[in-house]
């Protein structure tokens, strides 16, 4: 196509051809080559000089991800590619690879219908590769594979060709293993990546060049000549033979769905409104003429223009001046402008269409997961998968002066990466900053100072903990400041296989009577009927049930009695940390007739400090997140490596080796991997490459429980030791 405008023509016209528009991301684990593969993609579309691609990374446009290597943030791009004389527009979406930035990833995969799956050669399936595969398969999109970096197998690490085979064939397993075991019910065998149909494409993002077997076909070329051309370092005219971009088109084009097939079924996981109304019918079908309905998957605050919202356009078209409802927030607001991105550029265009991914702007306060619609509608589901923070930084403004707009770029941050968790510590008036780990709050860090100019100071990372009980407690009775009113409650810790299936499914909130779905969900969890029954209140993964019987205006004090269990949910009796898998139940209430003596200065304290006792009788433990770590490094360093694990509480759980490197694999607490990086960057003259993804909540040791939440009360400026059952009854 070669001109950016033809191109912008082109596109606008294509929009409304929807068997021809692929939506895809593309996913992988850090460093598998998403961002230099995608530069082939957009070098075929004539948007970049075919000699850059696989060298300028055009996708990492951010200055950070320049200086790092590393792709930060989720980037669109729209490309128009002809393929067997038809054009095709391709909106595709490179997303990071490094955990720290999952959020992007999850958010991605509910715009697109389909993803290329990037499996470096000689790493194999690594850890976020299997994450990648199950949040795509979880949010209905479906993979294809590309085998990349095939010719370090052969240069570096001198394989044979049966023996390159046989690593190619294991890698492709290993990935249809992790398809078939999360596939959606629909999809069944049909989304395994095959070799013979070419959902499978073996290459090199650097080198330019890739093949699959319909391509084998088409060219001629085996892998025998192939292993002979990387042996020889004839890469150059390899490329010329076989450019990756062709045999990737193919696959996008034959393997992966077009909006119209891929909304018919992924609609009614994402959409729970009715699917027979108008708007249900129009999203099915991705109609253009139906009325509007598109989700916000991303916010980028741009200096000029203010908030750009970027997402789905399911239904409907959504075009400039035009006035929508943001459901979730319970506003109408009127476009200013639409477009799409073209990598760092974005372009304007007249409206877009059912079936694309546009950027709208005009719509001030909006977040990530917002519907935006033309008339009053259910609002989408919310993404999938979630992630929690598990570190937190303070930060203060460095000149006083600049206090105030320190306190708007927070709020900038947080909208554009929902995974940075705001806060303000009441006691000392300081923000607090969480994130998923160091790189995470290092990489919000420089957008707050370099990209806002706010220069901050940012005390030590404190570390996220929860607690919980680890066992029944008693049941106490205890009184409301007048005296008026009794409950008596008690609480359990939950099962540890009910409490991985609560995290799972996302409840929150109250439970009311007809919501008979949810209740039907805590039964199939394995709660019992009576328990999922009476259900008031779910929250921070714990769950108040109401055991009362006969109680007379028990009805009247209900809400009252969750907001206390979400208070106490919320600071727990040890340390003032959020509370975890725990069942508080009311099993009994004796209340005052009068509605004044039983008001929430009543109410609210006596239930929370009756939890309090509960909690404090039943071994209340302080829990701390766990982190499981992949460390790649060459054989010579594995004893820098064990000391550096073996100082840090660690368990490691596997030793692999692959060629001359060796691969540790261990679960270690969040606390110890403070400033591990540059330890271990130290101890091996920086060859060690190192990941960790979140793994679990676990006790701390009983030797730290005291020293630990000592530490934290001491922070949050209370007295060092918390009180016993006995004060919370008084």
């Amino acid at each position: 196509m070669g001109r950016r405008e033809d191109m912008v023509k082109l596109a606008q016209g294509l929009m409304e051809n929807k068997a021809n528009i692929r939506n895809i991301g593309i996913v992988a684990h850090i460093d598998h080559g998403k961002t230099t593969m995608t530069d082939s993609l957009i070098a075929a579309a004539g948007l970049m000089s075919e000699e850059l691609a696989g060298k300028q990374c055009l996708m990492d446009y951010y200055e950070l991800e320049q200086q790092r290597g590393i792709t930060i943030n989720a980037a669109n791009i729209s490309v128009v590619y002809k393929y067997e004389d038809k054009p095709y527009l391709i909106n595709v979406i490179d997303t990071p690879g490094h955990v720290d930035f999952g959020g992007d990833v999850i958010r991605a995969m509910r715009a697109v219908d389909g993803v290329i799956v990037v499996v470096d050669a000689v790493e194999g399936v690594m850890p976020q590769t299997e994450t990648v595969i199950r949040q795509a398969l979880r949010e209905n999109c479906k993979p294809v594979l590309f085998v990349n970096k095939v010719d370090r197998l052969i240069n570096e690490l001198k394989v044979s060709e049966e023996e390159m085979q046989d690593r190619l064939i294991r890698a492709i397993s290993k990935v249809n293993m992790l398809i078939k075991k999360n596939s959606p019910k629909h999809a069944g065998d049909k989304w395994i990546a095959r070799v013979e149909d070419g959902s499978v494409t073996f290459g090199s993002g650097l080198y330019k060049w890739a093949i699959s077997v319909p391509k084998m076909k088409e060219t001629g070329i085996t892998f025998k000549e192939i292993y002979k051309y990387c042996k020889d370092g004839n890469m150059k005219e390899l490329s010329a033979k076989i450019p990756l971009y062709r045999a990737l088109m193919h696959m996008i084009i034959k393997h992966l769905p077009s909006p119209v097939e891929a909304q018919k079924y992924r609609i009614p996981e994402i959409w729970k409104g009715e699917i027979e109304s108008e708007t249900g019918k129009a999203m099915a079908n991705c109609t253009s003429e139906g009325p509007l309905a598109m989700m916000v998957t991303d916010i980028v605050v741009d200096p000029h223009a203010g908030e750009i919202a970027t997402g789905r356009v399911y239904s409907g078209k959504i075009m400039r001046g035009m006035k929508v409802f943001l459901i979730n927030s319970k506003q109408e607001v009127t476009i200013q402008a639409v477009g799409v991105y073209m990598g760092p550029e974005r372009v304007n265009m007249d409206y877009i269409p059912a079936g694309n991914i546009a950027a709208i702007s005009g719509v001030k306060d909006v977040y990530a997961g917002e519907t935006v619609a033309a008339e009053r509608i259910q609002p989408f589901e919310s993404f999938k998968s979630s992630v929690e923070p598990v570190m937190t930084v303070s930060v203060e403004a460095k000149k006083t002066a600049d206090l105030p707009k320190l306190i708007e770029v927070i709020k900038q941050v947080s909208k554009e990466d929902p995974n940075v968790v705001a806060a303000i510590n009441q006691e000392t008036g300081e923000h607090l900053l969480s994130g998923m780990g160091e790189l995470h709050l290092e990489v919000t860090r420089y957008r707050i100072e370099v990209d806002h100019n706010v220069p901050i100071e940012v005390g030590q990372p404190i570390v996220v903990y929860k607690e919980t009980a680890l066992k029944d407690s008693p049941s106490y009775s205890g009184k409301s400041p007048n005296k008026h009113n009794l409950f008596k409650m008690s609480i359990e810790p939950i099962k540890p296989e009910l409490l991985e299936k609560l995290v799972e499914s996302k409840l929150d909130g109250k439970i009311r009577k007809k919501d008979i779905e949810k209740m039907a969900q805590l039964e199939e969890m394995g709660f019992s009927k009576d328990d999922s029954k009476n259900t008031w209140w779910i929250h921070n993964n714990s769950i108040l049930i109401d055991w009362t019987k006969g109680v007379q205006a028990i009805q009247e004090i209900k809400e009252l009695v969750c907001q206390a269990f979400v208070d106490a949910m919320n600071e727990g009796p040890l340390a003032k940390e959020k509370c975890y898998g725990l069942v508080v139940r009311l099993e009994d209430a004796k209340l005052h007739e009068d509605a004044i003596h039983r008001g929430p200065a009543q109410v609210l304290p006596a239930i929370t400090r009756t939890i309090y006792a509960c909690m404090l009788s039943a071994n209340a433990v302080l829990l701390e997140p766990r982190q499981k770590m992949f460390i790649s490094v060459p054989q010579d360093y594995m004893g820098s490596v064990s000391r550096e694990l073996q100082q840090r509480r660690t368990t490691i759980n596997e030793i692999q080796s692959e060629g001359d490197q060796t691969i540790v694999i261990a679960v270690a607490p969040v606390k110890e991997l403070i400033g591990f990086s540059s330890a271990i960057r130290s101890a091996t003259q920086g060859r060690a490459i190192w990941t960790a993804e979140f793994y679990d909540y676990k006790a701390l040791p009983d030797s730290l429980q005291k020293e630990v939440i000592k530490q934290i009360r001491t922070r949050k400026g209370m007295e060092p030791e918390p009180k016993p059952a006995s004060f919370f009854l008084e």
